[in-house]
């Protein structure tokens, strides 16, 4: 068996997807008589700043020789790459192994390449410790990508799919002709097997990209038969082609889990699990943008004046969210996720573990029912008309728009790599966005 991994084929402005580059490339592979078992579509740490979109690397797994399978894939790669954008750099990889049977350190450098950041250096190492066929433009930087791609059959265990549909090449650049009545019938078809394809919300097709790349649409899901049923149902402009590819989407492999360790742990460029208590008000800022402040529950100080603290943020993009967020209240006990960037978590999602439910108030008269004032520091409250008192402040019940459980941003929000609630496995009660 022979893996080929590729990455950084397209650019912000000019287009091209690295899905489409590994599709032809495994067409051309079929022709010359080999056997493609699958493409891998792995998405790596979102917070990298020289990603262009998703961050997607690829590999191919076929039984054509490794040489022969090489010189196709450059061949594709140096026609294909939107190489005249400068910050596009190609990087292939050609490994002469079952996917199974990559070295442990391949796949660990897979995982690193999901939540951490690598150097040119990590990867080059590796490749020449192992005699893998290389091949890149410029400084070569896809090929970090690439070789995370070679691991990831041997280092990730969960996988789901994307069925991705591909315009004629003399559509790409102008507007997608696609019905959204019929988006929305096909995603409610087959929901929640199939997940993000729209947004009812927002009444957003979210499966079909703004990008001028050559991507008609993209169906997510846990089974492969049913993407590629809720592709086929769609009314839209011919596709050219398509091709399912295996993924790491909507698995949240991104999030290192922090739980039980201080907010201090938190870095920018990496995404967490984290718990933390509100430690104040939701705040509104220009833009629309909620920030909320986090804080250790525990600490040595009684007055808790060493106790770390983290900002979080649900972003204008993130929509009916950030009602979610508003909602909290000083005391609530919070897990976040979401990745750390400039000191600020971007929330993509969190569970409410404790709500705080009463609060302390200063008095009413029982005679007239005006407000007590303060009779003075330890004194309790005095109505200053008709002198009565009490010791101190009552305690009332809130009324909560939150219950305990998880809450996440919307699809048009979500993250690739981001773990729709949908999908089950959390620790708690969810509320999944449609």
């Amino acid at each position: 068996m022979t893996v080929v991994g590729l990455d950084d084929t397209d650019s912000r402005e000019r287009g091209m997807c690295t899905t489409y580059v590994a599709a032809t490339i495994a067409r051309a592979l079929q022709r010359d008589g080999a056997t493609v078992s699958r493409l891998l579509l792995i998405r790596l740490n979102p917070a990298v700043e020289y990603k262009t979109r998703g961050n997607a690397a690829l590999a191919i797994h076929t039984d054509a020789d490794p040489a022969v399978a090489f010189d196709r894939a450059r061949e594709h790669l140096a026609t294909l790459a939107e190489t005249a954008d400068e910050r596009t750099h190609p990087g292939l990889v050609v490994a002469d192994s079952d996917p199974e049977a990559v070295p442990d350190s391949v796949s660990e450098f897979t995982t690193r390449a999901i939540r951490d950041h690598l150097e040119i250096d990590d990867a080059r190492e590796l490749c020449a410790r192992y005699d893998y066929r290389t091949w890149h433009v410029g400084d070569g930087r896809g090929r970090i990508g690439a070789l995370a791609a070679i691991g990831a059959w041997n280092g990730l265990s969960e996988w789901t799919y994307e069925h991705i549909s591909y315009r004629d090449s003399e559509r790409w650049g102008t507007p997608r002709e696609v019905d959204t009545e019929s988006v929305f019938a096909a995603a409610e078809s087959a929901y929640p097997t199939v997940w993000d394809t729209v947004d009812r919300g927002e009444y957003d097709p979210v499966c079909v990209p703004h990008t001028p790349g050559p991507i008609l649409h993209g169906i997510r899901g846990d089974d492969a038969d049913a993407v590629r049923t809720v592709a086929e149902r769609i009314e839209s402009e011919p596709v050219a082609s398509s091709q399912l590819f295996v993924t790491n989407q909507g698995t949240d492999s991104h999030l290192r889990d922090a739980t039980g360790e201080s907010l201090a742990t938190a870095q920018d460029g990496h995404a967490y699990r984290l718990e933390g208590r509100v430690a104040t008000e939701p705040e509104t800022r220009r833009g629309g943008h909620v920030f909320v402040t986090l804080e250790d529950e525990d600490n040595t100080e009684p007055d808790g004046s060493n106790r770390a603290r983290l900002e979080c943020a649900a972003f204008e993009p993130t929509k009916r969210f950030r009602d979610r967020v508003r909602a909290l209240r000083v005391g609530d006990r919070l897990t976040v996720c979401g990745e750390v960037a400039r000191g600020t978590l971007k929330l993509e999602k969190f569970a409410v573990r404790d709500l705080v439910e009463t609060e302390r108030v200063t008095p009413q008269c029982p005679d007239c029912e005006r407000t007590m004032k303060s009779a003075g520091r330890n004194q309790g409250y005095r109505c200053r008309d008709c002198g009565t008192s009490t010791p101190g402040k009552r305690e009332v019940t809130l009324e909560r728009d939150l219950e305990t459980g998880w809450y996440e941003v919307p699809p048009c929000a979500r993250r690739h790599i981001a773990k729709p609630l949908v999908r089950g496995g959390f620790d708690g009660p969810t509320q999944p966005e449609r």
